[in-house]
């Protein structure tokens, strides 16, 4: 199970994260070395683009979770776009869809 992960910077308050593969028990640990850092950054916008992700176990929703409570102590936005029906369902089922900001495209919604 691999993930690729792909940030780009659009300019010095906005990252977009791109992933490619699957996230689980294995490959998140990577993700969150890459996430965090980018959520640490005072009032920076960090979009997540799942659109290439086919699979997610909970400890892929465990690292949103921990970005998410991260851009919160630090003042910044996560915002997750592109998400596949098969894992938005995991954000409904677990009630995240209410508190995380997930958008249909990634450059779709109010910024």
């Amino acid at each position: 199970m691999n993930l690729t992960i792909n940030v780009v910077n659009e300019g010095p308050m906005k990252s977009v994260v791109y992933l490619v593969g699957e996230i689980d028990a294995y490959t998140a640990p990577n993700l969150k070395e890459a996430l965090i850092p980018l959520t640490r950054q005072e009032e920076h916008h960090v979009e997540v683009d799942l659109a290439e992700i086919n699979y997610m176990d909970s400890t892929g929703l465990g690292t949103f979770i921990s970005a998410l409570k991260s851009s919160k102590e630090y003042s910044s936005k996560l915002t997750l776009v592109n998400i596949q029906d098969r894992v938005l369902r995991l954000f409904k089922i677990t009630g995240l869809d209410e508190i995380m900001d997930l958008r249909a495209s990634i450059r779709g919604g109010s910024e």
